[in-house]
């Protein structure tokens, strides 16, 4: 039967993680220049409604839908949404000593509409991650098409492989090999959302090539402000990412909203603490990227570890991602917003650690890893989903953006990288330096000193 209070929960945490969008919208558009701020913005944006209307064409059934080929991708038997409207989902009980096996779905019981919107902001954030790594010089509709066929291709099998368990959605319901052959753990999305994303964005970075100037000049971060209050919205969406994975509102909840907040917390002080010891000076940027790279980390194992266990994570992560972001100048390739150092790095720290912390004594239906007497099995089939997904995600996307950018429509011209895309590429600007303007659409009159000076200005009238 279902169950109310899940289905609210699930409901608000679908609603949460869609703020995630506009939030990263912001905490990658204050990192970019002045003149490149809506172009970031509307990279993001549009994932929105591409990946919404797709979701419900194919996309839902392509990644949920009972497996077509050996645990690859899913049937089109949901396609449009068929055949949606009053089922439920959910797991059964398994029958014990004590009690009987409980009917199909069971009594946690969800709308399979609720748990469609829920997955559906999931697809929506990860290609609008990749975007970061191309930023300042990608053509709007070129990154529109990528979108389409980035996750129609890449995201919806390997949601597939991750999310989509046996039984879930139909009794003899078969989902992906990840989640049900190999038996890997991810509780929210380290492998399907982050490596996925920064796999890509490794890829697109490569394949568009470096900015004009890249790397003397690296292009200062136009608004940290706004980057601060994205990540303060990430953060708080990102209580519906993980927590609302539990699709329950029960103590597997609790304990992963209770992981989110120390492993991010313990991220900002190991990246603060790496800036201080390189820099001399913690930065308000180091702050934000910090929680950023706590929160990735953290999401495939919110689930399965203590919260001991949690700050441990959100540590090594936050060395190591703040160590990472200077792998691009190692090595050459121009990742604009560090999605590689934070999302790539920060995902394949999350998911590799999953084989140390976790412990069955937080989650019985995961596993002991080797600090609990689990010993290397666990961590194995941990590497192998990351490995899988990366190569996937990898060689898919340097096709894809080969491709598009060989036809002309993906990378902008220098001379509108230099002017500005916001005015390239949407005939606008996201700042008025012209004036400081005037009531009701009215410029002002005034000169801009006298607002710094009016006791001057009356002096002048006088």
């Amino acid at each position: 039967m279902l169950n109310a209070g899940d289905t609210a929960w699930v409901l608000a945490g679908a609603a949460l993680v869609m703020l995630m969008t506009p939030g990263l919208a912001f905490f990658y558009g204050g990192m970019v220049r002045a003149k490149s701020v809506l172009n970031m913005l509307m990279m993001n944006f549009i994932a929105l409604a591409v990946v919404g209307v797709l979701w419900v064409l194919f996309g839902f059934s392509m990644s949920f839908g009972n497996d077509a080929f050996g645990g690859l991708v899913g049937n089109f038997d949901l396609a449009g949404l068929s055949d949606t409207f009053g089922k439920l989902v959910g797991f059964a009980a398994a029958a014990t000593d004590s009690a009987p096996a409980v009917p199909w779905p069971g009594p946690d019981a969800l709308p399979l509409l609720a748990f469609c919107m829920f997955q559906l902001m999931f697809a929506i954030i990860t290609p609008a991650l990749i975007s970061g790594a191309i930023a300042d010089r990608a053509k709007f509709w070129g990154w529109t098409l990528f979108v389409v066929i980035w996750v129609s291709v890449v995201y919806f099998p390997v949601a597939h492989w991750v999310f989509s368990f046996n039984g879930f959605l139909g009794e003899n319901s078969v989902g992906g090999w990840i989640a049900n052959n190999l038996k890997a753990l991810d509780f929210a999305g380290g492998t399907a959302v982050h490596i996925n994303a920064g796999a890509a964005g490794l890829a697109l970075a490569i394949v568009l090539g470096k900015r004009k100037g890249w790397p003397k000049d690296t292009g200062r971060p136009h608004n940290v402000p706004f980057v601060l209050l994205g990540a303060s919205l990430l953060w708080f969406g990102w209580y519906g990412f993980n927590a609302g994975s539990s699709l329950a509102a029960n103590d597997l909840a609790a304990v992963a909203f209770t992981n989110t907040t120390v492993a991010t917390a313990a991220a900002v002080l190991g990246w603060l603490l790496v800036e201080q010891l390189k820099f001399g000076k913690p930065t308000t940027l180091g702050a934000a990227s910090g929680a950023v790279a706590g929160l990735v980390a953290i999401t495939p194992a919110c689930g399965f570890v203590s919260p001991l266990g949690s700050i441990a994570i959100g540590v090594i992560a936050g060395v190591l991602c703040a160590l990472a972001v200077s792998l691009k100048y190692r090595f050459g390739f121009d990742d604009s917003l560090d999605v590689v150092g934070v999302h790539l790095v920060g995902g394949i720290v999350g998911t590799l650690l999953i084989g140390f912390f976790a412990t069955t004594s937080v989650n019985s239906l995961g596993a002991d890893g080797l600090f609990y007497g689990g010993g290397f099995a666990q961590l194995g089939k941990q590497a192998a989903a990351a490995g899988a997904v990366f190569g996937y995600s990898f060689i898919l996307t340097a096709i894809i953006g080969f491709v598009i950018k060989k036809a002309g429509g993906f990378r902008v011209s220098t001379e509108d990288e230099v002017s500005g895309i916001d005015e390239a590429q949407h005939a606008e600007s996201a700042y008025d330096f012209t004036g400081m303007g005037g009531g009701l659409g009215q410029p002002t009159t005034i000169p801009v000193k006298s607002a710094i000076a009016p006791a001057k200005l009356e002096e002048t009238k006088a």
